[in-house]
C-alpha cells in the first residue's frame, strides 16, 4: 500500500516537473513560466484521466457480478491517484498565481501578495478544493476500507467519469491562447458537453439503474433497497457535477449563439476613451463570467 502511494507521489509532480522543463527548454518551444506551469498542469491532468478511465474500462468490464467480483487494479488505481488530488490543488494555485500576474496585479515575492494570493484562490476555487480533500479524506478511505472488497464494478465506472476531462483540459489550453473563435474550440466544446454528461450527470442513475437489474427490483425502489451511506454519497458527489453541468451549458449557449450576437447590428462598434474603436467582446464559449474577470467555468470539471 505504501509503495503504491509513493509511486503516486513522484509520479504526478515528476511529471509535472518534467513537462514543465521540457516546454520550457525545449528548441522552437521555449514557453516562459506562466505559460509552462498552466499547460503542464492541463496535461497532468489529461493524463491522469485517460489512465483513470483505462483502469475503469478494464475493471467494469471484468466484473460479471457487480457486487462480489473484485478486480486487483481497483484498490492498487486509488492508492496510486490519491497523491493526484494533493498534488492538484497546488498546481492550481500555481496556475491561479501566474494568472494574477498575467493579468497585472501586483504581485511580488512578499509574504503579503503570496497570502493574499491565496486566500483569493481558496475563495474563488473553493468548491473544487473541497472537492479535491473529500476525495482524499473521505472518498479514499470509503473506497479502500469500508468497502470491505465489495463492488469493483462500481468504482470502475465511476472511473470512468475523467473522460470528461482531457477536452475540459484542451479547453482551458485554447482559451488561455484566446483561440475561442476556431472550429476546434467549438467541436471541443459539444464534446465536453456530451462527455460531461454522460460521465458525470447520467453515471449516478445509470449505476442505480444496474444495481435494479442485479437485485430484480424496480429503478425507483432502489434507494430505499440500498444502504442510506451510499444515497447520501451519491447525492453529495452529483450535486456538484449537476452545478458545473449547468455552467458548462451556459458556456456552450454562449459559444454557439454568441457569433450571431456579435454581428448584431443593436451592438455597434464604439470609440473608447482614447479614440480607438471598441467592438462588443465575442461571447467565451467556456465562460460563466464577463471576459473582464479573467476566469471560465471550464476550471471547475477539472475532476
Amino acid at each position: 500500500m505504501l509503495s503504491i502511494l509513493a509511486a503516486g507521489s513522484v509520479f504526478f509532480p515528476g511529471l509535472f516537473l518534467l513537462s514543465k522543463q521540457c516546454l520550457k527548454h525545449f528548441p522552437g518551444l521555449k514557453w516562459n513560466e506562466g505559460d509552462a506551469v498552466v499547460v503542464s498542469a492541463r496535461l497532468v491532468s489529461s493524463i491522469q484521466a485517460i489512465m483513470a478511465s483505462s483502469a475503469g474500462y478494464i475493471i467494469s468490464t471484468s466484473c460479471d457480478d457487480i457486487i462480489e467480483d473484485q478486480h486487483w487494479l481497483t484498490s492498487s488505481y486509488i492508492l496510486f491517484a490519491v497523491p493526484y488530488f494533493v498534488y492538484d490543488i497546488y498546481a492550481m494555485f500555481l496556475c491561479y498565481w501566474h494568472k494574477l500576474q498575467v493579468k497585472g496585479h501586483e504581485v511580488d515575492t512578499g509574504p503579503k501578495p503570496m497570502t493574499v494570493a491565496l486566500s483569493s484562490y481558496l475563495r474563488k476555487e473553493f468548491l473544487m478544493v473541497l472537492h479535491h480533500v473529500v476525495m482524499v479524506t473521505v472518498c479514499f478511505p470509503v473506497s479502500v476500507f469500508w468497502r470491505q472488497g465489495k463492488g469493483d464494478y462500481f468504482q470502475g465506472v465511476m472511473f470512468l467519469a475523467e473522460l470528461s476531462t482531457p477536452s475540459v483540459c484542451l479547453g482551458k489550453i485554447l482559451i488561455q491562447y484566446k483561440q475561442q473563435h476556431t472550429l476546434l474550440h467549438k467541436v471541443n466544446g459539444a464534446l465536453m458537453l456530451i462527455t460531461f454528461f454522460i460521465c458525470r450527470v447520467l453515471l449516478f442513475p445509470y449505476l442505480y439503474y444496474v444495481y435494479g437489474r442485479y437485485a430484480s427490483i424496480p429503478f425507483y425502489l432502489v434507494p430505499i433497497a440500498v444502504p442510506w451511506q451510499c444515497n447520501l454519497g451519491a447525492a453529495l458527489l452529483l450535486a456538484p457535477q449537476i452545478y458545473w453541468f449547468s455552467l458548462i451549458c451556459r458556456g456552450a449557449l454562449r459559444l454557439f449563439t454568441g457569433s450571431s450576437r456579435s454581428h448584431s447590428p443593436k451592438d455597434p462598434a464604439r470609440p473608447d476613451p482614447d479614440g480607438h474603436t471598441v467592438r462588443p467582446q465575442p461571447a467565451n464559449g467556456y465562460s460563466a463570467c464577463t471576459k473582464e474577470t479573467g476566469h471560465d467555468w471550464s476550471h471547475v470539471l477539472r475532476e
